[in-house]
């Protein structure tokens, strides 16, 4: 026996419950991972509060990301062994697998060696969000050197990596936070300027730095009215890639069509599974990320770390919007 965390109804971080389970054997294709840590994302609480681009067929298991050491593997698994370190990547629905768990059955396809030098904890919280940072400004955008990129919610796990890796390119990263706290972790982390919203007007101010015109590139997860604002900040031609809906307002997002007609802009919709799901475009964003793992300019951004046992803590925290980064979830110590 082994325990997981499922929830049997939508709602807030109290309704998520440790249960005992047997895991089952692997079939074709699987693998099971004895879990040392779980990295969470924004994803995992829309999923519980039911408010994803996916709604959770109940009883649900949440999580796309961890790390863990495999213990056994299915018929038609090449490429992972028993006894592998692995992180686990979010290639799969939540409606079919789950890594809040000790112990998980994943496709062996979401399955990747862990790089040298990371432990358990960075191991869980470096794919997701640098996957999804790389997908929309390097794989559909194309940043390029000495272009500007406005990263909304730029504290976020994301966020920080977007800040990476359009400094990697040798871009310039504008990071937007509501929060006049975390400005100087965002220079720390890398933006080249830190736009405070609800201080200062972010449109204005982003046309400002990029010398009049606007930014090429907007990357937001909140939606909202921010759209309305972010096409303001761009220039003619530009690109707006919208990846969440923190903001809560997905039916209520506005579409700028006098701005984005009048500068000729384009609005993409976008999830990290079109990148992982697509062999060519995959291989090119692990080898990229890998590439800045080695020389240092990516690297795992961890805020906070919670026992296995506190998980409805850790969500209400994820929830809470304090954290620059990633929070991680320590399943063995072992990890």
């Amino acid at each position: 026996m082994t325990r997981r965390i499922r929830f049997h109804q939508a709602g807030g971080p109290e309704v998520l419950r440790f249960e005992e389970y047997d895991v089952p054997a692997p079939q074709a294709g699987e693998a099971v991972v004895r879990l040392h840590a779980i990295g969470l994302n924004r994803a995992e609480a829309a999923f519980r509060s039911g408010h994803y681009v996916e709604q959770a067929q109940l009883p649900a298991m949440p999580g796309y990301e961890g790390a863990g050491i495999v213990e056994a593997v299915g018929p038609a698994v090449g490429g992972i062994k028993r006894g592998d370190f692995v992180s686990i990547i979010p290639s799969f629905s939540m409606n079919r697998y789950g890594v809040y768990a000790e112990r998980a059955v994943v496709p062996a396809a979401s399955l990747l060696p862990v790089p040298e030098g990371l432990g358990a904890v960075e191991a869980a919280a470096i794919w997701m969000a640098n996957l999804t940072a790389y997908g929309a400004l390097v794989d559909i955008c194309g940043l390029a050197e000495g272009e500007t990129a406005v990263i909304t919610a730029a504290s976020s796990s994301v966020g920080l990596a977007a800040i990476a890796i359009a400094r990697q390119v040798g871009a310039v990263p504008i990071a937007v936070t509501r929060s006049p706290d975390k400005a100087q972790a965002l220079r720390q982390a890398g933006a080249a300027h830190v736009v405070v919203s609800g201080r200062e007007p972010v449109a204005e101010r982003v046309r400002e730095i990029a010398g009049g015109n606007g930014a090429r590139i907007a990357f937001d997860p909140v939606g909202g009215e921010m759209v309305a604002v972010l096409a303001d900040a761009l220039a003619p031609q530009g690109t707006l890639v919208l990846y969440g809906n923190l903001s809560g307002k997905m039916r209520e997002t506005p579409i700028p069509f006098g701005a984005m007609a009048g500068k000729g802009l384009s609005l993409r919709g976008y999830l990290v599974f079109e990148v992982i799901h697509d062999s060519a475009r995959f291989a090119r964003a692990r080898e990229f990320i890998q590439r800045g793992l080695q020389a240092g300019s990516l690297k795992p951004y961890i805020d906070r770390t919670f026992p296995f046992e506190e998980m409805v803590e850790a969500h209400r925290y994820l929830e809470s919007g304090g954290q620059v980064g990633k929070i991680v979830v320590t399943v063995d110590e072992e990890g």
